[in-house]
C-alpha cells in the first residue's frame, strides 16, 4: 500500500505538469469524461484477459486499470484511502 500512496502522490504531481511531457499530465487535460473512458476500456481489458486465463496479460491489463483509476480519484478529488475506508466500513 505504501508504493500506492507513493503512486498517487506522483500522480498528483503530475496534474499540472506539461500534457507534451507526461501521459498522466495529458489524460488531465483531457478532463474526466476520456479518464472515465480509459477505466472503462482497462475494465474490459481485465474480463477478457482473465476469460482468455491469459494470467501475465491480466496482471498487465489490472496493473493499468488501477492506474487509471487513481488518475480518475486524482481527478475527482479523492484518493484509494478513500476506496481502502469503504472497504474496511463494509467488512466491519
Amino acid at each position: 500500500m505504501v508504493w500506492l500512496h507513493q503512486l498517487e502522490q506522483l500522480l498528483a504531481a503530475r496534474k499540472d505538469a506539461d500534457p507534451e511531457s507526461s501521459y498522466t499530465a495529458s489524460l488531465y487535460a483531457r478532463g474526466t469524461k476520456r479518464i472515465s473512458q480509459k477505466v472503462g476500456e482497462e475494465g474490459v481489458e481485465v474480463a477478457l484477459a482473465a476469460t482468455s486465463g491469459d494470467k501475465d496479460e491480466l496482471v498487465c491489463e489490472s496493473a493499468d486499470l488501477i492506474y487509471h483509476l487513481m488518475v480518475l480519484l486524482q481527478d475527482q478529488g479523492l484518493s484509494m484511502n478513500d476506496v481502502v475506508n469503504k472497504l474496511k466500513e463494509r467488512h466491519k
